[in-house]
């Protein structure tokens, strides 16, 4: 299959040259194993806890299956199945710390790996995410319109080969359900879980209110926090947390949720083809969240955290996407429309207002519109295309 460089890569390497270990978290099947074992060049190691037989010696004996590795850097893969492994890897890497990248990690189960990793090599490890393809990696292989960008899955083997698509979702929702579901939910829970993944899909780009859920489902809603929180770690969906400012009343104290698929909210939902799913009920909160998953991507891919809200304000005005990069807050409204009017951006104005001089950044309206259109002195409506282009620019910019 088509190999695509990805833009984390260089931010990967620096890594790699200043701390002794790198683990690189994702949801299954975004890349990581591919991207390690294109990049890591020979001689290596490289053992996959995917398989049940390494599985069953790191765990019976750490120490002399660590041991017997000859052959730097290591790639292990899939690591939260052995968190055995993570006190003897910190005695290697404290028996010589001057060695650089000799333990690389990967894991798509952020929960369990946090723990153990803040336990035990808090200080010797960089902590890196790699999601499915942004807009800018797609676009190196193929050309795609707005229908087919949403349409289409971001993951590397649907992306690579479209005609797989159908197949490959179903398979990666009944195999993310049967394998990793069942070791974090009791067996008589999956079918309720199972539901509770479609009404998420349903209320993509809304808030999170467990109480919804809860009456929907047919769960507690500590359970159903308990659920949101799987998805959320299993990088399937995004936390956008509100704005926090002491300016104005805040009515919003939930997050909104955005799962950082749209082809799997299309499959979920059952939209029938891609004409059909820009033009219904859901096109705009899909599109909502492509510009919010494209920005969460933008952020990792160089090597930070998302530091990214949504806003509204005490009279129920709400600005979709706050990008906060450099001490400057960038406010973004995203409607599906190619005939941008100043009634889409009196949010924006309102929001840079509120805000100190040299804190406001310029608004953008991302839509549909051809081409980069002024709409007032520091708000600009650019294409849906430009968007991750603009983003990753002004994060180059912090170096």
């Amino acid at each position: 299959m088509l190999y695509v460089k990805r833009i984390i890569t260089p931010v990967f390497k620096r890594a790699l040259s200043q701390f002794p270990s790198v683990l690189l978290t994702g949801p299954r099947q975004s890349g990581k194993t591919t991207l390690l074992l294109k990049e890591i060049s020979e001689p290596r190691t490289y053992i996959t806890f995917d398989d049940p037989l390494q599985r069953e010696l790191a765990m019976g004996d750490p120490r002399g299956f660590l041991a017997a590795i000859k052959d730097f850097p290591v790639i292990f893969d899939e690591i939260q199945y052995v968190p055995q492994l993570f006190p003897y890897i910190k005695m290697h890497i404290d028996s010589n710390r001057t060695d650089s990248g000799k333990w690389i990690l990967t894991g798509s189960q952020q929960f369990h790996l946090m723990k153990n990793v803040t336990e035990s090599l808090a200080g010797r490890i960089a902590l890196m995410d790699l999601l499915p393809f942004d807009f800018q990696e797609i676009s190196s292989f193929a050309k795609r319109d707005l229908e087919d960008t949403l349409w289409n899955s971001s993951f590397p083997e649907p992306a690579i080969m479209p005609e797989k698509r159908d197949l490959w979702i179903r398979s990666y929702i009944q195999t993310y359900i049967e394998r990793d579901i069942r070791q974090l939910i009791n067996v008589r829970d999956v079918n309720f879980f199972n539901h509770f993944l479609v009404a998420s899909a349903a209320r993509h780009a809304q808030e999170f209110k467990k109480s919804v859920f809860s009456r929907q489902v047919g769960v507690s809603q500590p359970t159903i926090k308990k659920w949101m929180g799987i998805l959320e770690a299993s990088y399937l969906v995004f936390l956008l947390p509100p704005y926090f400012r002491n300016f104005g009343k805040r009515l919003v104290k939930s997050p909104k949720f955005y799962f950082l698929d749209s082809a799997l909210v299309a499959y979920l939902t059952r939209q029938p083809d891609k004409s059909s799913l820009i033009a219904g009920p859901m096109g705009g909160a899909l599109f909502e969240g492509w510009v919010v998953s494209e920005t969460v991507k933008a952020f990792y891919n160089a090597g930070k955290r998302p530091d990214i809200y949504f806003w509204r304000s005490h009279d129920g005005m709400e600005v979709d996407l706050i990008v906060a990069i450099g001490g400057k807050y960038f406010p973004v409204e995203i409607k599906l429309t190619a005939t941008p009017t100043l009634k889409h951006i009196e949010p924006l104005k309102k929001f840079i207002k509120l805000l100190p001089p040299e804190e406001a950044g310029n608004g953008l309206l991302v839509c549909k519109v051809e081409g980069p259109v002024n709409m007032a002195g520091n708000i600009k409506a650019i294409p849906w295309h430009d968007y991750p282009f603009w983003l990753k620019k002004r994060l180059a910019s912090l170096g």
